[in-house]
């Protein structure tokens, strides 16, 4: 389950934010990654426990909800 707009992405536990960070830096993918989710509901409001290193660069952290992160994504 993802939510996503023009420059990013939200995601469930499913996400490899590792795999992104290391063998697919060179693609400065903005995204994070909540666990625990089941709704898009629950992953807007959940916090993040990971994020990419793209993400952290415009200002998006861990414990930051879902839904603010995609603000910071616009």
């Amino acid at each position: 389950m993802a939510v996503f707009n023009d420059n990013g992405y939200i995601m469930c536990g499913a996400l490899d934010v590792a795999l992104l960070n290391d063998k697919l830096a060179d693609r400065k993918i903005i995204a994070g990654r909540a666990v625990g989710v089941r709704t898009i509901e629950q992953l807007l409001d959940a916090p993040l426990e990971s994020i990419t290193h793209e993400a952290y660069a415009i200002g998006i952290e861990t414990g930051m909800k879902g839904r603010d992160a995609l603000l910071k994504m616009v």
